[in-house]
């Protein structure tokens, strides 16, 4: 079982590294920002914390499957994430955002079961895609591309 030391320094984690991503998206001006990353993030962690919990309790009693509490997180966060995406004249907005909040939901269910390097590496791996990828989607594209994204 896992001390409250270890609850705290999971959510902690959690928090941070969605709150990279999240300020990336922030800084950008699009909606679901630093404050809606950190709380899908957080969310997801104190589940997976649950689940585990909750296995841990009953693991002599009956079977239990912590991983299924996680497949309904990913599968709620994708209600969550449409609700980012508009469709515009010019466009589909939103469908980086929906992709962001989707990463930092696994961020806190990696941080919540205690698989920080794959959570630190997930979450440096989205800075990259998010803030670098973007200059590169611009030389390649030109202004006249940029223009057009939305997102």
């Amino acid at each position: 079982m896992i001390n409250d030391w270890q609850i705290i320094v999971r959510l902690f984690f959690s928090l941070i590294l969605s709150g990279f991503i999240g300020l990336e998206r922030q800084v950008h001006r699009h909606t679901a920002g630093l404050r809606t990353h950190i709380l899908v993030s957080l969310g997801s962690c104190l589940i997976m914390l649950t689940s585990l919990y909750v296995f841990d309790i009953y693991k002599n009693q009956a079977p239990i499957d912590p991983s299924r509490i996680a497949a309904g997180v990913i599968t709620g966060i994708g209600f969550l994430g449409a609700g980012t995406i508009i469709r515009a004249r010019e466009g589909i907005k939103g469908l980086t955002t929906a992709a962001s909040l989707w990463v930092v939901a696994g961020v806190g269910l990696a941080c919540g079961c205690g698989f920080y390097k794959a959570a630190i590496f997930t979450s440096i791996l989205a800075l990259i895609t998010l803030f670098f990828l973007r200059h590169v989607e611009r030389m390649m594209f030109g202004a006249e591309e940029r223009d057009k994204r939305l997102d």
